[in-house]
């Protein structure tokens, strides 16, 4: 029975821990407007800070989403299973109530669209941190082509999905639109157009 009522709420097994809804509220003091860090086609991304002082970035699926629970369970689902250091951490995920939100680390500079697209960011970017950050995502795509034990194909790859963290290490993010092939396949169609 009690399985029945997580699989009508999308509980399923999900592995990855969860996090209360009180935990999320007072962590970005409420979804302040001031922890607002963005916002994509998921909905809004707050930063948080537990209480053991880790911050945190919360994905939190809008209501209005073009995506919907389908793409939440994607991203939760790889991103249990995908762990290297040039791909976004996740911590968890809250599912409680009408809320559905994903529990990243906090990468402190933000997304690579908004150095390499502002004439004053773009200045701290040399052609060695460049080069650095390149190889970085590289070696996430070559992760997750080839050496995972999933093969993933990103299918939303862009600049704001490149995070980085406080010593501009890259590293991929946003597993949303993410599609699965087989260990042998080498090439794949989808059905239907995704991504930006």
């Amino acid at each position: 029975m009690a399985e029945e009522n997580k699989e009508e709420r999308g509980e399923e097994d999900l592995e990855l821990p969860m996090y209360d809804l009180a935990t999320i509220v007072k962590a970005t003091n409420n979804f302040s407007i001031d922890n607002k860090l963005g916002e994509g086609g998921f909905g809004p991304v707050y930063k948080g800070t537990l209480e053991t002082g880790q911050e945190i970035a919360v994905k939190r699926l809008s209501g209005s989403s073009a995506q919907g629970m389908n793409e939440f369970k994607n991203e939760v689902i790889l991103c249990a299973k995908l762990q290297h250091r040039n791909l976004v951490r996740v911590l968890g995920c809250c599912i409680q109530e009408d809320e559905k939100m994903l529990v990243y680390e906090y990468m402190s500079n933000k997304s690579l669209d908004l150095f390499l697209f502002d004439s004053i960011q773009s200045k701290f970017l040399d052609w060695s941190r460049r080069f650095d950050i390149i190889c970085a995502i590289a070696r996430g795509l070559l992760y997750l082509h080839q050496d995972s034990r999933l093969r993933i194909i990103h299918r939303d790859l862009k600049a704001s999905n490149i995070l980085l963290d406080c010593n501009m290490e890259a590293k991929i993010s946003d597993f949303g639109m993410a599609r699965l092939r087989g260990r042998d396949q080498d090439e794949g169609n989808t059905n239907r157009i995704v991504g930006t």
